[in-house]
């Protein structure tokens, strides 16, 4: 009896236990769609995230080992990841300057990955790759530490001065003081030509050096652009300044003729001085001297200028003068860079505008039929 009773309540019961086990059966294979759409959304959001990356990120090939660093197996090192840290973007990157337009200003090239494949943009070019390549390069150093306005390189000749002459073919020295270069610093240009970025010392001025270098302008009234090709002499100066100067030796002297001495002041990978403002002055220095020139011969004469070598005493012709006046105005009001190249454009005269005279007398100067010359490039080698 008791069994049949058992049965009985079975029987009844079988069909509330198999509905409810089907019930539950498909309560889970709901929440494995559920789950199936999760892991669709997951895919799409990798999808994207991998699109932005792509335009922020530098791809890494193999296997990634971030340990929540955002560098690659690198043992966490940014230094040494091929990865491009989300924390060094410049957003500003992307903004093309036109969002406050100002009339002849052209829109910037805008990047979301700080430019990190930029070179890829000019195939038909090589990687500069710390070479000095006469056809072109394209680098893909960064700039580096950008130099302070209190730490901005300034740097004036003592000798010589405008208006100084030399005799020819005879040693005299260039001597240049300098402010806020650390100078005696520099690398292999063979090797490590524009491949790093600058770097300052403690204080904030860049480290580096200078750079003399010395062209024969045929005449000072000329006004065509040199030929950057073509120089009368050429030197690094790799020691580090003496009481704020820096002395080289023209040892085997120079010819006879009117020349402009000018500095180019570099950081230690020889990359012009690059400084926080765009409106400064001069972070260089050019001065005009004649060699040969004493009495008669020299352009300077009726400047109060000429003598005899080494002539310490010589007064700027009027072009150097106005251009030291607005050097000194510079210094005060900080014009714009534009304005300095045009000042120092107009007091270079070149030597082809002496040739361009046709033999013409030039008030105050010699015949401009002279031109000038082919030099020889007396120089060190970097």
């Amino acid at each position: 009896m008791r069994f049949s009773t058992a049965l009985a309540t079975l029987v009844l019961l079988a069909p509330l236990l198999t509905g409810e086990a089907l019930g539950a059966r498909r309560g889970k294979g709901g929440k494995g769609g559920k789950g199936g759409t999760g892991t669709s959304s997951s895919s799409a959001a990798a999808s994207s995230s991998t699109a932005v990356n792509n335009s922020t990120v530098l791809a890494n090939p193999g296997n990634n080992n971030n340990n929540g660093t955002g560098a690659n197996n690198n043992n966490g090192d940014p230094q040494t990841s091929l990865t491009l840290d989300p924390a060094v973007i410049a957003t500003g990157f992307e903004q093309d300057g036109q969002q406050i337009p100002t009339a002849g200003q052209v829109a910037s090239l805008t990047s979301s990955n700080n430019f990190i494949n930029f070179c890829l943009t000019v195939p038909n070019l090589p990687i500069t790759n710390g070479k000095q390549i006469k056809t072109g390069s394209c680098n893909p150093a960064p700039l580096g530490i950008i130099a302070a306005t209190t730490n901005m390189p300034s740097s004036k000749f003592v000798q010589p001065i405008n208006g100084q002459d030399f005799a020819a073919n005879t040693a005299f020295d260039i001597k240049m003081a300098i402010n806020h270069l650390q100078t005696g610093n520099f690398v292999n240009a063979q090797a490590n030509y524009y491949a790093a970025p600058q770097q300052v010392n403690g204080q904030g001025d860049i480290v580096g050096h200078t750079h003399f270098t010395v062209q024969d302008v045929g005449s000072v009234t000329g006004t065509t652009p040199l030929d950057p090709t073509v120089f009368a002499f050429f030197k690094g100066v790799n020691g580090a300044a003496v009481n704020g100067v820096l002395t080289e030796t023209v040892s085997a002297g120079l010819p006879a003729g009117t020349y402009r001495v000018c500095s180019m002041n570099t950081d230690a990978n020889h990359t012009p001085c690059l400084v926080a403002v765009a409106q400064h002055g001069f972070l260089d220095d050019c001065v005009y001297f004649t060699v040969g020139g004493a009495g008669s011969n020299n352009p300077f004469a009726g400047n109060g200028g000429g003598g005899g070598a080494g002539n310490s005493t010589a007064t700027p012709p009027a072009a150097s003068s106005a251009a030291a006046a607005s050097s000194a105005a510079a210094a005060s009001s900080a014009p714009p860079a534009a304005s300095s190249a045009a000042a120092a454009s107009s007091a270079a005269p070149p030597a082809a505008s002496s040739a361009a005279a046709g033999g013409k007398k030039k008030k105050g100067g010699r015949k401009g039929g002279r031109g000038r010359r082919p030099q020889s490039a007396r120089f060190a080698r970097e």
